[in-house]
């Protein structure tokens, strides 16, 4: 199921296919895979590969590390190992994931392409869902809105919500552009009683920060 718990295949497949022509829009960027992916201060991710901090609330972990659990819930490896970050509440297992890779040289962005790949991303999400966990699962899929990340040009988000045995899941990614990088963030909010991690996302949403190279 990994084209499903990871849209950025599509992303990355459309700009392939329309970044191949024209006049370059920018230098090859490259990136040096042997500098450290970041560190981590407390609760605070600070990149070192790529120039961005990110923060997470009281009692959520940060890691560079990918989290056990999350192939529990479907998420596939070789996914999970395009990301530089993960946050996650030990106790509920919501998460969010976060990847940065360099835009092709041709690839131009504005607000509505950036918003068009983010509802394309969307796919055949519900009919692999039904597939896997049968056909009376409901799944409501919210519309693409913008959203606004510090330092980030472009941005928007996309969400679906939907339960399995018994407790609903928000499970959402956003699609961004900072020149001269393209930003995937995947998240799955799991809701308990008791919890806040919606609230929660939100300050993680609020903490990022893209911070351009002088």
């Amino acid at each position: 199921m990994e084209y499903r718990k990871n849209p950025l295949f599509l992303f990355l497949l459309f700009l392939l296919l329309v970044g191949c022509a024209g006049v370059p829009v920018r230098e090859a960027v490259r990136v040096d895979l042997t500098v450290p992916v970041g560190k981590i201060e407390g609760n605070q991710f600070i990149g070192i590969r790529y120039p961005f901090n990110v923060s997470a609330p009281q009692g959520w972990k940060v890691t560079t590390e990918i989290p056990s659990f999350m192939e529990e819930l479907g998420y596939e490896k070789p996914g999970l190992e395009e990301s530089e970050v993960f946050i996650f509440n030990p106790v509920t297992q919501s998460n969010i994931q976060i990847d940065f890779t360099p835009a092709g040289r041709y690839v131009t962005f504005n607000q509505e392409k950036i918003e068009w790949l983010a509802t394309a991303a969307t796919g055949s999400f519900k009919e692999e869902l039904q597939e896997e966990h049968g056909k009376n699962i409901q799944v409501d899929i919210a519309p693409t809105t913008p959203i606004s990340l510090k330092g980030v040009q472009f941005g928007a988000k996309k969400y679906a919500t939907y339960s399995i045995k018994g407790v609903k899941r928000e499970q959402g990614w956003i699609y961004g552009f900072t020149e001269p990088y393209q930003l995937f963030i995947l998240y799955m909010i799991l809701e308990k009683e008791g919890t806040k991690d919606r609230q929660d996302l939100r300050k993680i949403f609020d903490s990022f920060e893209f911070i351009p190279k002088k």
